[in-house]
């Protein structure tokens, strides 16, 4: 049997060692201090845990102890060293959110509803010292549906990393596996996102407007806007056939009652669901604040 390592870290990292753990118990595990069911799981299996950052406490006595053969990277927070990299036998494998070459870096499936992806999934890669470059051995494709949010596609993800997992050991095992280089002409990359980076611009078109808000709903930190120094966080629109003046700016509030309705360049939006119920100190007429570019 194959001895694997886990570097993984929340609910992602968390349902794969679960669904795991009736075949693969993994020989240790890197995760972060804030990860505690993964912390309580390797204590009830009696698994080696490194907990921390390994950059600032280099794990090369923890790792020497350990003969590997394979290292799987899922969800994990921190950069990977070489030396974590090069210790397994046979590969160090890292699973990204997005079809790799496209939309390498942070919170990928993110940036693909935004950008109004119809579909995305996951790529399990060789790791390697550029950011998501490695050979591709296996990717799974999911559809973005029109409703889907961020946590969405995250909960959809859940029961496909466990599969990959297995799938990559049987094919490994068999000597099947395959590595594809990745076209680096084709490569995207989007970076890490804050929650200051989720302000609404009204000059955006409905749909990206729309893609926006969905992308970070619940339980991210969400798309919002501002008005008289107030922070509206919101969680879904939709598009009404309300009526609009295009010379009207855009952001301006056209109804707050029953619904807030706001006009874009392209139609008017309804803010369906908020966090923050501030309508009462809304009036029509009112501007949302866009951000300056």
């Amino acid at each position: 049997m194959l001895r694997v390592g886990f570097l993984c870290s929340g609910a992602l990292g968390l349902q794969t060692l679960k669904a795991l753990n009736r075949s693969l118990l993994p020989q240790f595990i890197f995760t972060d201090k804030n990860s505690v069911d993964i912390i309580e799981f390797a204590g009830k299996h009696s698994i080696p845990i490194f907990v921390g950052n390994p950059r600032k406490n280099v794990p090369s006595s923890f790792l020497k102890i350990f003969d590997t053969d394979i290292i799987f990277s899922i969800n994990y927070l921190f950069i990977v060293e070489e030396n974590i990299m090069n210790h397994p036998r046979l590969y160090a494998i890292n699973f990204h959110g997005s079809l790799l070459p496209k939309y390498r870096g942070r919170t990928p499936h993110v940036w693909a509803i935004i950008n109004g992806e119809k579909e995305t999934g996951i790529t399990a890669h060789i790791m390697e010292k550029g950011c998501d470059t490695g050979d591709i051995l296996s990717q799974k494709k999911i559809e973005i549906q029109e409703n889907d949010t961020g946590a969405n596609i995250l909960e959809r993800y859940k029961a496909i990393y466990p599969q990959m997992v297995e799938e990559l050991i049987e094919k490994i095992e068999g000597n099947s596996i395959k590595r594809v280089k990745q076209d680096n002409t084709k490569a995207t990359y989007f970076g890490k996102r804050t929650p200051g980076d989720g302000q609404i611009n009204w000059n955006w078109q409905k749909e990206r407007i729309r893609n926006w808000v969905r992308a970070q709903a619940d339980p991210y930190p969400g798309a919002f806007t501002k008005i008289n120094n107030s922070k509206l966080t919101i969680n879904q629109i939709r598009f009404t056939e309300h009526g609009y003046d295009e010379s009207m700016p855009n952001g301006l509030i056209l109804a707050t009652n029953p619904k807030i309705m706001v006009k874009t360049p392209n139609g008017v939006v309804e803010l369906t669901k908020t966090r923050e119920n501030i309508s009462t100190t809304l009036k029509p007429n009112d501007k949302f604040d866009s951000p300056c570019i």
